[in-house]
């Protein structure tokens, strides 16, 4: 697969106060939505899924951090997901921030926290 094109997600960036923590795609279409992160062998930044309220892993090459978030990007949970799994919905969250695994932590990115996104 190739990867996605301008027309699949929106770009931005994924801030914390006046800290810029990564670039950011913006999957706010269903034909985005569908392909998230499937055909990739890596990922620079984040993918942000919106509306989501789970994810699943089938088809992934490496692991991801996942962060469910509300409409205003309150962090509700955050985990690490290996390839081949399946999530459990968070019925609170209206979207879903993944990153490759390890890059939450790095980024201080924990449930209780407010992401931006500019």
């Amino acid at each position: 697969m190739s990867e996605p094109s301008a027309t699949d997600a929106s770009s931005a960036w994924l801030v914390v106060g006046d800290t810029v923590l990564a670039s950011l795609e913006v999957a706010d279409t269903g034909r985005a939505r569908a392909r998230g992160l499937l055909g990739r062998d890596s990922l620079d930044g984040a993918l942000l899924l919106q509306p989501a309220r789970s994810v699943h892993t089938f088809g992934m090459r490496f692991a991801i951090d996942v962060a469910f978030v509300t409409a205003e990007l309150d962090v509700l949970d955050v985990v690490t997901m290996a390839p081949n799994r399946l999530g459990r919905p968070r019925w609170r969250a209206r979207g879903v921030i993944e990153a490759p695994a390890g890059a939450f932590a790095r980024w201080g990115v924990a449930p209780g926290g407010r992401l931006e996104i500019r």
